[in-house]
């Protein structure tokens, strides 16, 4: 299988685009490798993808509709895996414009492209903060998703509209996944995970929002990949269950799903950074402040719709993935002294 991987130099779609790789698919990997966080980090990850022969990187923007367009018609993927994007809530109070470029205009693109070239299945990045400010959890696709509470989340709620549309008028099958707070082994460094563990290495205190009175469904990468790829595996149809006289949040009348992706295990953030400590085996110093614009104080995934989908449930522990993370961090950093 052809499988195009969008931000395959991302934390995500490296892990991802490993995955595929590893089980034989010719990957065609897209980055632009912006500087929104350390370059270096992402050239790294892409170091262990080119070592592969069934890989090949292309630098191109997403919102460069003539550069993606030739990358369509000279590779012909057969599937894409959709996960790039202009990622994090609180950057997008400082540079809106990033987000509409990239989660709209970049997004209409693909969308626009898998239609013209019958790509037979288009699966892309949601995300958890679709749900704003809804505070009735679990978190489930059954649930109203209107009322974002950041732009990041509107740009992603705008995502999963626009691929209905291209569904519904295109028969284009398209799957939406709603992450939900992914952590692990090469992690952005905007991410708590990180941030948390480079702060208390160095001796500095780490802030912590809400004064620690937030809750997370933190999620590991492993099993992100997993329910990413068996997802692109099996192609949306459309639900049985559609009734066009009350419509459903979870169900379409076109081949369109979109489904929770979450540990459904949420983790208190003081007991994260427990995790973070036991793991350093060292005390945080904490910079206790208050919540942030564009948060929400906690997260749960229902992932009940995912399971009867694909029979795959996420369920790594937080510690054991917060201790797979800070050996990683410790591993990797070191060897650049």
């Amino acid at each position: 299988m052809k499988i195009l991987v969008t931000g395959s130099a991302g934390f995500i779609g490296m892990h991802t685009s490993l995955q595929l790789l590893n089980r034989g698919d010719e990957v065609i990997g897209v980055d632009n490798l912006n500087d929104y966080y350390d370059v270096s980090l992402k050239k790294s990850r892409l170091d262990i993808l080119k070592e592969f022969k069934n890989f090949t990187f292309i630098k191109s923007n997403i919102e460069d509709f003539s550069s993606i367009q030739t990358l369509f018609e000279k590779h012909s993927p057969q599937k894409v895996i959709h996960l790039a994007a202009q990622a994090g809530v609180r950057y997008s109070l400082e540079n809106p414009h990033a987000y509409i470029k990239s989660n709209i205009q970049g997004f209409m693109n693909i969308l626009e492209l898998c239609r013209h070239n019958r790509v037979e299945h288009l699966t892309y990045a949601s995300s958890s903060s679709v749900y704003g400010g809804n505070k009735s959890l679990p978190f489930s696709e059954h649930h109203s998703v209107d009322h974002p509470v950041s732009l990041y989340a509107a740009t992603k709620k705008s995502n999963e509209l626009m691929a209905h549309t291209y569904s519904h008028l295109f028969s284009l099958p398209t799957t939406g996944l709603r992450f939900f707070t992914v952590y692990g082994p090469w992690g952005r460094p905007d991410m708590a995970l990180f941030l948390f563990t480079k702060a208390i290495l160095e001796g500095n205190p780490i802030d912590v929002f809400n004064e620690g009175n937030m809750t997370r469904d933190f999620t590991y990468i492993d099993d992100i990949v997993e329910g990413i790829i068996r997802v692109s595996d099996k192609t949306a149809i459309p639900s049985k269950s559609f009734s066009a006289e009350a419509p459903d949040p979870a169900t379409s009348n076109a081949p369109y799903r979109v489904f929770n992706i979450g540990n459904s295990q949420p983790t208190p953030l003081m007991d994260y950074i427990s995790a973070i400590e036991n793991a350093l085996n060292i005390q945080a110093k904490k910079n206790f402040l208050p919540m942030q614009l564009g948060d929400v104080q906690s997260t749960s995934a229902d992932t009940s719709e995912l399971n009867e989908w694909i029979n795959f449930k996420p369920n790594t522990p937080v510690n054991e993935g917060v201790a797979n993370f800070v050996n990683w961090y410790q591993n990797f950093y070191q060897s650049k002294q």
